[in-house]
C-alpha cells in the first residue's frame, strides 16, 4: 500500500533527478566548444605598377567592371588599420623568412571613423588567404590599444577568444599603424576584386588609430601603387586579358613588413 509519505519522497527524488539532468544538459551546452565559422580561402596576387600602367589598366577595367558602393565620390576611401605582433615579432618574422602558412592580426577602419571598427586575422596557406574578424566598438578598440582587452575574454566568440590568448600569453600587442587609399573594382563572376592601394603610409610608433591629423610618412615612392587581384575559384579571361598580368612583375608585397621596416628593432640596424 502507497502511503502519501511514499508519494511525497517518491516525487521528490522525481523532481531531483530532473533537476540533475537538466543541469548536466546545461553545463553541456556551456562547455561544449563552439565551432569556427569555415574559412573560405581565396587567390590573392600582388603587383607593383607605376601610375602610367594603372591608368592603362583602370581604363580597361572601368568599361565592365563595377565600382565597390562603399567607395566614395572618386571611386575611392581610405583604410587604416593598427598591426599587431607579439613579444617575438612572429608574424614579421614568419614573413620575411618566406613561410608559407602564415597569420596576422589588425584593427582596422575606413575614412578615419569609427563607425566601422573591425579586428581581423589574415590568413595564408600557401597560395591562398582568408579573413575572419569580428566587430568592435569605439570603447573597446581604445581599450585594447591601452592594454585592456578584457572584453576580447568571450568563449562564445571563437576569433575574440583567441586574440584574448594570444594578448595573455604571447603579449601581442599593436606594433605599427598602415595608412592607404583604395580604388576598388569588383566582378561578380568569379568573385573578382580588383584593388589600386595608392599613397602607403606609415604612423611610425604612434598607435594613435583614430587620430584624424596622425603624422605619418611615406613607405612607397609616389610613382608606385600597388595592385591587388583577388578572386575565387577562377579569374574570368576578359580580366585577365584586361589586366595583361603576364606583363607585369608579382610581388610579395606586405604593407606591415614595408612599415615595420620604417621601426628599428636593434641598434645594429643603423650600421
Amino acid at each position: 500500500m502507497t502511503t502519501i509519505e511514499q508519494l511525497r519522497y517518491d516525487g521528490t527524488e522525481q523532481l531531483e533527478l530532473q533537476k540533475r539532468i537538466d543541469d548536466s544538459k546545461a553545463l553541456a551546452v556551456e562547455t561544449a566548444p563552439v565551432q569556427a565559422q569555415p574559412l573560405k580561402f581565396r587567390h590573392e596576387l600582388k603587383y607593383y605598377i607605376n601610375f602610367h600602367q594603372y591608368f592603362i589598366i583602370r581604363q580597361r577595367l572601368s568599361s565592365f567592371m563595377a565600382r565597390d558602393k562603399h567607395a566614395g565620390p572618386t571611386g575611392e576611401y581610405h583604410i587604416r588599420s593598427l598591426y599587431f605582433d607579439d613579444a617575438e615579432n612572429k608574424a614579421l618574422a614568419d614573413k620575411q623568412g618566406g613561410l608559407r602558412d602564415r597569420s596576422k592580426y589588425r584593427i582596422r577602419i575606413y575614412n578615419v571613423s569609427d563607425s566601422i571598427i573591425h579586428f581581423e586575422k589574415k590568413i595564408k596557406k600557401d597560395e591562398y588567404i582568408a579573413k575572419v574578424k569580428t566587430s568592435l566598438t569605439r570603447a573597446e578598440a581604445d581599450a585594447i590599444i591601452a592594454g585592456d582587452f578584457d572584453c576580447l575574454n568571450v568563449p562564445s566568440n571563437p576569433l575574440r577568444a583567441e586574440l584574448h590568448k594570444e594578448m595573455s600569453q604571447r603579449l601581442l600587442r599593436p606594433k605599427v599603424i598602415v595608412d592607404y587609399v583604395r580604388e576598388p573594382f569588383i566582378n561578380v563572376h568569379g568573385n573578382v576584386r580588383i584593388t589600386f592601394d595608392k599613397q602607403l603610409r606609415t604612423g611610425l610608433y604612434s598607435t594613435d588609430l583614430f587620430n584624424p591629423n596622425l603624422s605619418t610618412i611615406n613607405t612607397l615612392d609616389d610613382n608606385q601603387i600597388i595592385l591587388e587581384v583577388k578572386f575565387d575559384e577562377y579569374l574570368p579571361y576578359h580580366i585577365r586579358d584586361a589586366l595583361q598580368l603576364e606583363g607585369l612583375i608579382r610581388q610579395s608585397a606586405s604593407k606591415y613588413v614595408m612599415c615595420r621596416k620604417f621601426l628599428k628593432l636593434n641598434s645594429w640596424e643603423d650600421q
